[in-house]
């Protein structure tokens, strides 16, 4: 029987998780094809907890309370699902609001039901420098893609973001830390393909993920890396030394931005 510890009161099966630590899904996207046409008007006056305002979002936003999910219903007939704990939760309100839809009066199907991205979260519980995290990482993860046209044009459908240098050559950046801009550290694993926001508390969300064990993998693989970069010190003085260090960083800008409006 496989090795078993405790988190919170739930059993962690140390065989799949090593680190102890089963990240939480938050929230589950999914898509499915109603395969009709739509009235949005008319559901949204026929439809209890929907509303419809077709100057802000093409598109009638349905709630329910169990599951606790928030549909998007468009005139094509496709839905979005958002806001379930679970797959299994996910696909159960997509069929509800499938019902609904057949109640009043439209022939809905339930076709192509498809989970597109799921949200989980954790805490490591120690805090993390992001510095040296940013540093390290960011170095050896920056890929160089090159300048032919071909492969210029592949980039441009890459979600990672890019940038180019002097010579021409186009980075991907799959490590970024700016906390002028936000404070958490973004990192974009390639396999799986997951994006991790780490902050400096501890605090991990992992997004992107089309299965659960795509989230589960993802931690597993950055947590070892993490440990590497664990603060010694209590987390509230690096907390307050994190916010200096931002207070201070933008004095600076504001010191250079005033300081070149003077000199012109």
């Amino acid at each position: 029987m496989a090795d078993q510890v405790l988190e919170g009161s739930q059993p962690v099966d140390l065989s799949k998780h090593p680190s102890g630590i089963v990240p939480t899904l938050q929230n589950i996207v999914s898509t499915v094809n109603l395969d009709c046409k739509l009235d949005l008007k008319a559901i949204a006056l026929q439809a209890r907890n929907a509303e419809y305002n077709p100057k802000r979002f093409a598109a009638v936003i349905m709630r329910i309370r169990e599951p606790k999910t928030t549909a998007l219903i468009f005139a094509s007939g496709k839905m979005v699902c958002t806001g379930a704990k679970s797959e299994q939760q996910s696909k159960l309100a997509a069929r509800k609001y499938a019902r609904i839809i057949q109640k009043l009066g439209f022939p809905a199907k339930f076709k192509d039901f498809k989970i597109q991205n799921i949200v989980g979260s954790c805490d490591v519980k120690f805090p993390i420098k992001l510095e040296g995290l940013a540093y390290y990482h960011g170095a050896f993860s920056s890929a160089i893609i090159g300048e032919s046209c071909a492969i210029k044009k592949f980039v441009e459908h890459l979600l990672t973001p890019t940038f180019q240098d002097e010579m021409g050559y186009i980075y991907v950046m799959l490590v970024q830390y700016e906390p002028e801009l936000f404070p958490g550290l973004i990192y974009r694993m390639k396999q799986p393909k997951i994006v991790l926001l780490i902050f400096v508390s501890g605090k991990i969300v992992l997004t992107g993920a089309k299965v659960r064990d795509e989230t589960y993998t993802a931690f597993e693989n950055i947590y070892p890396v993490l440990t590497e970069y664990l603060f010694e010190e209590p987390i509230t003085s690096v907390v307050v030394k994190f916010e200096a260090e931002i207070r201070l960083s933008k004095e600076r800008n504001l010191k250079q931005k005033y300081s070149l409006e003077m000199c012109y």
